[in-house]
């Protein structure tokens, strides 16, 4: 029987958009999608996962040539230098978002290898570092995952214990003067895409909500004395990113997505996850993370 193996592909292109919708007043759109309503640009980045068993070349598919090539037929020649807007019919009714660009990625790319007995398992779009778009083909459901960043200081120390036997368990990140990091936040939810601004939620709303909840409540601030519930929990990495994401998780719902999972990197040497749900958990690693990695009719392979 022949393994099965999961591969990917990362692509660029550059293409201008904008969210603007004419049965708002210039006000409102202005209000809905700030600068996005001014028509920017974006450098794209691209990753597709494909999955399928490993010929007898040793390969899934050829990454540089069949993966590659429909890369540049399908992606590269009709969005790179392109204004989004009219690119394809779809964006003429739905705006194109990250979320819906990606969908309709997904529609043209997934026939093209399926021909070929190879199945498209993921597609991971980001429009800059802020952002990025997770969709694995259902239907018009997508993750989308917001980046920002607070400063804060902690000491990791149980209070039943002494300085010694502290120091034992966290080295000196016990020590009573404790020290400051640069953190680093992921937050990922998961809904239904709006079936005219092709997203899962307006990117306003989501990061006021997490600015407001997370970034100016724990941003310089010493989290062991300003943050009552690290009083008696120790403010691990692990214990922040739980405290996050129960204190994300109502208003998040409240917007009417779920979130999936808060990422809390304390150093560029340690990151941690938490999911909402284990069972929210995706099986395949985020192309980006790893080396090895509809509501409309999907178009034909050229």
């Amino acid at each position: 029987m022949s393994e099965i193996c999961t591969i990917s592909r990362r692509v660029t292109f550059a293409a201008s958009y904008r969210y603007w919708l004419p049965e708002l007043s210039e006000a409102e759109n202005w209000q809905r999608f700030g600068i996005a309503a001014r028509a920017p640009g974006s450098t794209f980045t691209l990753w597709v996962q494909v999955r399928g068993p490993v010929d007898d070349h040793g390969m899934v598919a050829n990454l540089s040539t069949t993966i590659k090539r429909t890369l540049q037929r399908e992606v590269l020649q009709p969005l790179h230098g392109a204004y989004l807007n009219d690119v394809w019919p779809e964006f003429a009714n739905t705006l194109p978002s990250s979320e819906f660009v990606a969908i309709a990625l997904w529609q043209r790319l997934a026939p093209c290898w399926a021909a070929q007995q190879i199945a498209l398992s993921h597609i991971q779009l980001s429009p800059d570092a802020s952002l990025v778009v997770d969709y694995r083909g259902q239907d018009m459901e997508a993750d989308l995952t917001i980046h920002t960043h607070f400063s804060a200081a902690h000491r990791l120390s149980l209070p039943s214990l002494t300085l010694q036997q502290n120091s034992e368990i966290y080295g000196k990140c016990a020590r009573p003067s404790g020290h400051g990091h640069n953190y680093k936040l992921w937050v990922t939810v998961r809904g239904p895409i709006h079936p005219r601004t092709g997203m899962v939620i307006e990117l306003n709303q989501l990061r006021e909500l997490v600015d407001q909840e997370i970034i100016d409540h724990l941003d310089h601030t010493f989290l062991n004395q300003d943050i009552p519930a690290f009083e008696a929990i120790v403010p691990t990495a692990e214990n922040i990113a739980i405290y996050i994401r129960d204190r994300l998780l109502q208003p998040i719902q409240e917007l009417g997505v779920q979130l999936v999972k808060i990422r809390l990197d304390e150093t560029d040497n340690n990151s941690c996850e938490v999911y909402v749900d284990s069972s929210m958990n995706c099986a395949d690693p985020s192309p980006s993370m790893s080396a090895a990695i509809a509501t409309q009719p999907a178009q034909p392979c050229r």
